[in-house]
C-alpha cells in the first residue's frame, strides 16, 4: 500500500504544495506565522486542514514564540492536538534552541553577548511562569553549566542566595550570570530583583565568585542590571 504524500493528501487545492514551494524558495520569510505552524502540523496530521488549528494555537499562546515553548500539557488542552502534533511542536522548538545554544557554547560569553541574548530570549521570554536560571562560567568565561534554578508561579520564583553560591562552589564556577523572565513581558527589574542580585554579588565576593550580570527577559526585550548600573 502506498503512503500518501503529506503535502497533497486531502488537499485538492494544492494549498500545502504552494506553502512548500514558498518555503523552499524564500525560507521562513516566505510564510506568515500561522502558515509556519500550519505546515509543521501538516507533517504530523497529513489528512487534516491544519490552518484553523494553527490560528487557534497562536491566539491561545500569544504568538509563535509562545506556541513553541508551551508545555505538552498546555498544548494537549487544545482540541485537535494529539501526541504526534505536540511532538512536532516540541521537536521544532528543541532544534531551534539547540542551534542557538551551540552558538553560545563556542566562545567566551562576554565576547559573544548577542548570541547569548538570542538564546535566552528564545528559551525564556515567552514562558507564562517565572523561571530562574544560573549560567556557570569557568576562568575563561566559557559556559560550563546552564541550570534551571527555580520555577515559580506567574509572578515569582523562590531563589535562595546560599543555594546559588553553594552550587557555584560545587561546580568550581569562577563566575555566574543570573537570568530570569518576567511573564508580564516587561523586563524592567523590580526592587526584589535588585536586592536579590546585590545579595548574591556580596555572597559571591566572599567566595571569590564573580556575578557578571543579572539579565531579565521579557517579550518586549531584556534588561541587564549591570548595564543599568544597578550592580
Amino acid at each position: 500500500m502506498s503512503v500518501p504524500d503529506p503535502d497533497t493528501a486531502g488537499d485538492a487545492t494544492g494549498h500545502r504544495a504552494r506553502l512548500r514551494k514558498r518555503l523552499n524558495e524564500h525560507g521562513g520569510d516566505g510564510l506568515l506565522d500561522h502558515e509556519l505552524i500550519e505546515y509543521l502540523l501538516a507533517l504530523a496530521i497529513p489528512r487534516r486542514d491544519t490552518k484553523p488549528l494553527a490560528k487557534t494555537l497562536l491566539a491561545e499562546f500569544g504568538g509563535i514564540g509562545g506556541v513553541l515553548v508551551a508545555d505538552p500539557t498546555s498544548l494537549a488542552r487544545i482540541s485537535g492536538m494529539g501526541e504526534t502534533a505536540i511532538a512536532a511542536i516540541k521537536i521544532a522548538n528543541a532544534a531551534a534552541l539547540r542551534m542557538l545554544q551551540a552558538e553560545v557554547k563556542q566562545r567566551p560569553l562576554l565576547g559573544n553577548w548577542q548570541a547569548l541574548l538570542d538564546y535566552l530570549h528564545a528559551d525564556m521570554a515567552h514562558h507564562s511562569i517565572e523561571r530562574v536560571r544560573v549560567l556557570h562560567l569557568n576562568t575563561r568565561n566559557m559556559l560550563i553549566r546552564d541550570e534551571l534554578m527555580s520555577q515559580g508561579s506567574i509572578d515569582e520564583a523562590a531563589v535562595y542566595v546560599r543555594e546559588v553560591i553553594r552550587r557555584a562552589i560545587e561546580l568550581g564556577s569562577a563566575a555566574i550570570i543570573l537570568v530570569h523572565n518576567h511573564p508580564s513581558g516587561d523586563p524592567t527589574p523590580s526592587r526584589a530583583d535588585i536586592d536579590l542580585t546585590r545579595n548574591i554579588v556580596e555572597a559571591g565576593k566572599r567566595m571569590g565568585i564573580a556575578v557578571h550580570d543579572h539579565i531579565i527577559m521579557g517579550t518586549s526585550g531584556h534588561a541587564s542590571l549591570r548595564a543599568l548600573g544597578l550592580i
